[in-house]
């Protein structure tokens, strides 16, 4: 397989990584982890609130993020090439993802470039994987999934398995992360998989 030269990583698609305010900034940078480990090229894109919730939960910024492979975007970006179904990506994943972010996706709002690029993603048939993080859920939110499902988007909860017995909270994040890249198509060696009561 042949090779970025400015990245040393395989030239595949690449995914559309989108973090938005709700709480759980870890599930995203463990994604973040394994799709570089997969060799995916990345774009990137924060929220205004992800950024808020990034410091609070992780004391980062979206700039100690920043590595080869990763290529970020700006919330406020329409022009940049995800915004455009003419450019080619493998999928796109919003993780986490607000209850506001997924009730503007699910119809069809494209006022920032997280909207945007996943309403691209919906309509030129490629995966969209939404992660959310809200308890308890509205009817509203519920009805708001549907009608992303409907639209061929994948909702997969922020709900982590124990039956690994996760040491750590990066532990139990790695259960998420690994079912992402696992609905991706993707190899992960992440989270260990169930294989059957002993």
């Amino acid at each position: 397989m042949s090779s970025d030269p400015q990245t040393s990583l395989p030239i595949v698609l690449p995914v559309v990584l989108a973090v938005t305010g709700a709480s759980g900034s870890i599930y995203a940078r463990r994604l973040l982890e394994g799709l570089l480990a997969a060799g995916v090229r990345v774009h990137l894109v924060f929220s205004a609130a992800a950024e808020e919730v990034l410091r609070l939960e992780l004391g980062e910024t979206p700039d100690s993020w920043e590595r080869p492979g990763v290529i970020r975007h700006g919330i406020g970006e329409l022009a940049a090439p995800i915004a455009s179904g003419s450019f080619l990506t493998r999928a796109m994943v919003i993780c986490p993802c607000s209850m506001g972010t997924l009730a503007a996706v699910a119809h069809g709002m494209s006022t920032n470039l997280i909207q945007r690029a996943a309403d691209v993603t919906l309509k030129e048939r490629r995966p969209l994987v939404v992660v959310p993080r809200e308890t308890p859920l509205s009817l509203i939110h519920l009805e708001n999934m549907l009608s992303l499902a409907r639209a061929g988007g994948v909702v997969l909860p922020a709900m982590p398995s124990f039956y690994g017995h996760p040491k750590s909270a990066q532990d139990v994040a790695d259960t998420v992360a690994a079912r992402i890249l696992d609905t991706l198509g993707l190899p992960q060696d992440l989270s260990p998989r169930w294989e059957g009561a002993p």
